[in-house]
């Protein structure tokens, strides 16, 4: 059954909550205003000095008197608002669902399955950090409004680009080059300029017949070059670019190829089996996106308008409010989960979950668990296919790993009964993937109870070593705040430089989190500086249809929003491949 747009069982009721939140929000804005007006970023700080500007004490004066007394005078009018908003969330959906009606239906399906038997899949993480502006300022980062628009803008120049696949031909060493910092170029604001448009260069396409082949949505290249071990320039010249399923799928791989090593100074990089690469821009094509920490509501729905034309169906203000019935959740909530979906594919059910643990300012907020079912299409012998997607955002505060752990537990469970609920038998699941901000990380001695979890023995973690220990190529994803608009930081390119340089990456990249007691020894003897990585993409593979295997084609580490937040996203690029002799079993 499709999802309803509004949350509230019919219009009069939803009438009634818009009415109790215009009383709220203009008491609201001028309390998030009185704390924002004293609270400076860093970057904010440095452009006074530049400037010579010495009358922001004054602004914080007055401003502070004003917005005070402005908040005094909306007060009884907001109090009136919330005993009219209050009572109404315990009949309250816990999400909004947009959305977007495409201009052709096969917009919404991939046809990889039914054509080819095979399919490529593409999933990002980010936390944004879009708290209301006086809350955001605590780490240093502020506009929220501005930043929502500038992360909006530069999500869709990521993934509205081509999906560009290089192949070298060469007698010792071919393979695959994902083109991100060599093939199109963008320009950047040099500093935080939350508004600066950027422009994208277009990529041509060649449009002869001969090497033409569509399956479905065509955005995916493949460029072909010849290549060989000898010395001296060649005179052959590429050939046309192949314009090809926008997810991949007529390469006929059966394994990865590594990279080739004429090209491994850039792009797309294999170690321990796993393709990985730090980009500049967001994956192309990517199909379902999770994003924390989008507290505002006005920055969600910024997002939701930025995001729509290419994420037909996306979940927003996700989450409780006030209070809820006793085992829903612990304490009254002024803030949302957090969580926003943006799915292509159309969402056909979907639960949140709301953790009754939370402790301290994190029980302010409703973090919890999302549970998706998207539709996919249907594989060759006209079966549908189907696929699960849960993102959440765990605990915060460090030294409470046991918290962390029992919410771990219940993620584990909600997604075993959601499944359960919602599976048929007359589909094939493709993939069932878990993402989101875990607030703990696979190299602090502090983590150590979260890091053997159980949950990672049903959930693959591509960049995990073993419990405490990460693969060598991997990076930590948590910037350190107090250097966010440092030259070396402050833009996609500058980022994506920094963090490929080991020494570089130590001075921003968040350290590990020693256990309480006991000094820190990172890293040990031999082993790379990796930092805290705590943004996460997993996917299971016991749960999917026994006929369909998964391939990891390539880990991303993205730094296209440098400057807009305090978190490096994370893509995961993944093959799911289906047998056909058995689709109809």
């Amino acid at each position: 059954m499709a999802l309803q747009v509004s949350p509230f069982p019919n219009g009069f009721v939803a009438g009634l909550h818009a009415v109790g939140w215009a009383f709220i929000l203009p008491c609201f804005w001028f309390l998030d205003r009185l704390i924002a007006v004293s609270k400076s970023t860093t970057l904010e700080q440095t452009e006074r000095l530049e400037q010579e500007c010495y009358l922001h004490p004054l602004k914080v004066f007055f401003g502070s008197i004003i917005f005070f007394i402005l908040f005094l005078t909306t007060a009884p009018l907001a109090f009136l608002g919330f005993l009219l908003w209050a009572p109404l969330q315990a009949c309250r959906r816990p999400f909004y669902y947009h959305r977007q009606t495409p201009s052709s239906p096969e917009k919404e399906t991939h046809r990889g399955f039914e054509l080819v038997g095979k399919a490529s899949f593409v999933f990002a993480t980010a936390n944004l950090c879009l708290l209301p502006d006086s809350l955001a300022r605590f780490n240093n980062l502020g506009h929220t409004q501005h930043r929502a628009t500038a992360i909006g803008q530069r999500i869709v120049q990521g993934v509205c680009r081509p999906h560009i696949r290089i192949f070298v031909d060469s007698p010792s060493s071919c393979g695959t080059l994902s083109p991100s910092t060599s093939i199109l170029s963008t320009v950047h604001s040099s500093t935080y300029g939350a508004t600066d448009r950027q422009a994208q260069h277009p990529v041509s396409q060649n449009s002869d017949s001969a090497e033409h082949v569509s399956i479905s949505k065509s955005n995916s290249h493949v460029v072909c070059v010849p290549c060989d071990d000898t010395e001296g320039p060649s005179t052959e010249s590429p050939s046309p670019l192949l314009n090809s399923n926008q997810h991949s799928n007529q390469q006929g791989r059966s394994g990865h190829r590594s990279a080739p090593r004429p090209l491994l100074s850039q792009g797309l990089r294999q170690q321990d089996d796993v393709p990985w690469e730090v980009s500049s821009l967001f994956p192309a094509n990517v199909d379902i996106m999770c994003l924390e920490e989008v507290f505002d509501k006005r920055a969600a729905q910024t997002l939701t308008q930025a995001l729509s034309p290419m994420f037909g169906h996306i979940l927003y203000d996700i989450g409780v409010y006030a209070c809820q019935p006793p085992c829903r959740c612990s304490s009254f909530k002024f803030f949302n989960s957090g969580l926003f979906l943006a799915s292509r594919f159309p969402v056909l059910e979907a639960q949140y979950h709301c953790f009754p643990n939370s402790r301290g300012e994190d029980a302010l907020a409703s973090k919890g668990l999302l549970s998706a079912k998207v539709l996919i299409g249907q594989n060759q012998k006209q079966k549908k296919v189907v696929g699960y997607f849960n993102c959440t955002h765990l605990h915060a505060p460090e030294g409470e790993g046991d918290i962390r752990c029992e919410q771990l537990n219940m993620v584990t469970k909600w997604i075993g009964d959601f499944q359960a609920a919602n599976r048929q038998p007359d589909e094939d699941v493709v993939f069932d993937v878990l993402c989101g901000d875990f607030n703990f990380d696979n190299c602090s001695p502090d983590d150590t109870l979260e890091q053997n979890h159980c949950l990672f023995e049903e959930y693959r973690d591509p960049c995990r070593a073993a419990p405490g220990k990460e693969k060598p190529w991997v990076i930590g994803t948590l910037l350190e705040q107090p250097t966010l608009y440092e030259d070396d930081v402050n833009t996609p390119e500058n980022l994506q430089r920094t963090l490929e340089r080991e020494e570089l990456r130590k001075q921003y990249i968040s350290r590990p989190v020693p256990a309480e007691g006991s000094p820190l020894v990172y890293p040990e003897t031999g082993q790379p500086w990796v930092g805290r990585r705590i943004d996460y993409i997993l996917y299971r593979e016991s749960s999917i249809s026994e006929h369909c295997r998964i391939e990891i084609e390539e880990v991303t580490f993205i730094t296209q929003l440098a400057g807009l937040t305090d978190h490096i996203p994370v893509g995961l690029r993944l093959n799911v491949i289906m047998d056909s002799d058995c689709a109809d079993e």
